[in-house]
């Protein structure tokens, strides 16, 4: 025969039990049920990022091989381009409008893509690795007919020691600086280009011949 003391202190544990899961149940369950449903919902929008980045890849690649093909409208691929970027995940959305724009200049409307060159220079989405590239590429695109100024105040930041693209940055200021009409100007930040070893060859070899040309 069961102690008596057994059974109350049975029966005791299971009062507790009942109360404390009263108490606190539902909110446990409550907290388990959004784990799993954040878990839940975690895995399906990794498998939907997934399905995005494929078909972006894929529209990509389709519009590219149209572009490569002979006689290819450069104006009407650069408008794919950009209806893709519209709904792009953000790296392909990047990639698409840097090639918009390139196809743009590359049809004669350069303020169409100047003003994408600028788009991108100013999505805080963006890399700033393609930021920096799209601003470089818009002072490239306004040597032509850009204020001196100006330019030489969008170039500044990028032609600072260890930005990613600043031997570029360095060759297109020594540029402006002779657009200016400051040739000793130029003609120093070129020699200073062409004897930095840790700028990329070509561009150093480059600028080494346009600083001789300047000398001349």
């Amino acid at each position: 025969m069961p102690d008596i003391f057994d059974e109350v202190e049975e029966d005791l544990r299971a009062e507790r039990a009942r109360k404390f899961w009263q108490r606190f149940g539902v909110p446990i369950l409550g907290a388990l049920l959004l784990v799993v449903a954040g878990v839940g919902g975690w895995q399906a929008w990794r498998w939907y990022e997934n399905r995005q980045q494929e078909a972006a890849a894929t529209a990509f690649l389709e519009v590219s091989r149209a572009t490569e093909a002979q006689g290819a409208d450069l104006a009407a691929m650069a408008e794919r381009f950009e209806a893709l970027a519209a709904s792009a995940p953000a790296g392909y959305r990047t990639i698409a409008l840097l090639r918009a724009a390139a196809l743009k200049a590359e049809a004669g409307d350069r303020e169409g893509a100047l003003a994408l060159y600028d788009r991108l220079a100013g999505d805080s989405g963006a890399d700033p690795l393609y930021r920096d590239l799209a601003s470089l590429m818009w002072v490239l695109r306004s040597l032509d007919s850009g204020d001196p100024a100006t330019l030489a105040a969008r170039i500044a930041p990028l032609a600072r020691p260890g930005a990613p693209w600043s031997a570029s940055a360095r060759e297109l200021a020594a540029l402006v600086s002779l657009k200016a009409g400051d040739r000793a100007e130029a003609r120093r930040q070129l020699e200073a280009l062409a004897a930095d070893v840790t700028a990329p060859r070509g561009i150093r070899e480059r600028a080494g011949r346009i600083a001789q040309g300047l000398a001349g």
